[in-house]
């Protein structure tokens, strides 16, 4: 078993009288692709906010390589975020957004530029951020997601908007970090998508966590053999337990 990286523990946040989140816990190992699945609305973009600092939930606690991450800030050193759809300085070039990024983090931060490379971002990133398509404007949000080298990748929906060729080199970037150590968290609605990176699967459904294990794990309690057929499996479950 991996050293846990991410420790979720008893987080619950409330809206006004919505639970958003009730009483999640979960263990994110070091080195390991977690897939967190589930409905619109299960509480998955509150989760990974509060990973973040950007909500603050109401109770529970969240610690990142051991340190609890309510109220700090450095941890964020730590993370690389690739939101669903990024919200750039329209005004800046790509490469005034790298340098921003730069000396923000300081003179001693090293850079991973090889999706750069790969995407071929040279030439996009002189023009303005403005006016990229929104496919480039994708590859730019993942290039700086993966820029710092950070130990934990949050990416939401990473794949939405790129075309097949640009897709198959960030799956493969996602898989070489994960060989490296890294950890990545990642959501998508794309299920065979999800089949290729995921090792582990957390599944939400109203705030809560319904499943959490390893993928081998989610087909057989399913009896499922497809990461799609397995989570609608669950999906029919809960609605069925509802009713």
């Amino acid at each position: 078993m991996k050293r846990p990286l991410l420790q979720i523990m008893n987080v619950c946040k409330r809206f006004g009288a919505m639970d958003i989140l009730r009483s999640v816990d979960l263990t994110v190992a070091a080195g390991r692709v977690l897939a967190i699945v589930g409905p619109n609305g299960a509480g998955k973009t509150t989760l990974i906010k509060s990973v973040l600092g950007l909500t603050r939930p109401d109770a529970g606690r969240i610690t990142l390589m051991g340190t609890d991450v309510l109220g700090a800030n450095a941890y964020r050193s730590s993370i690389g975020y690739m939101p669903q759809i990024a919200r750039f300085p329209e005004n800046l070039t790509g490469g005034e957004l790298v340098a921003l990024l730069k000396d923000l983090r300081g003179p001693t931060a090293l850079l991973d530029t090889e999706l750069i490379d790969c995407f071929g971002l040279e030439q996009a990133l002189e023009k303005p951020l403005r006016v990229l398509s929104g496919g480039t404007r994708q590859k730019v949000n993942a290039a700086m997601a993966f820029l710092f080298s950070p130990e934990l990748l949050i990416l939401d929906e990473p794949t939405a908007g790129l075309d097949p060729l640009s897709s198959s080199v960030l799956k493969d970037k996602i898989l070489v970090e994960r060989g490296a150590g890294k950890t990545v968290m990642v959501t998508s609605h794309i299920m065979n998508e999800l089949e290729e990176l995921a090792d582990d699967v957390a599944f939400m459904v109203d705030g809560r966590l319904a499943f959490s294990g390893t993928l081998d794990d989610l087909k057989r309690v399913t009896a499922q053999t497809t990461m799609e057929r397995a989570v609608a499996a669950m999906m029919m479950r809960d609605c069925a337990e509802a009713a």
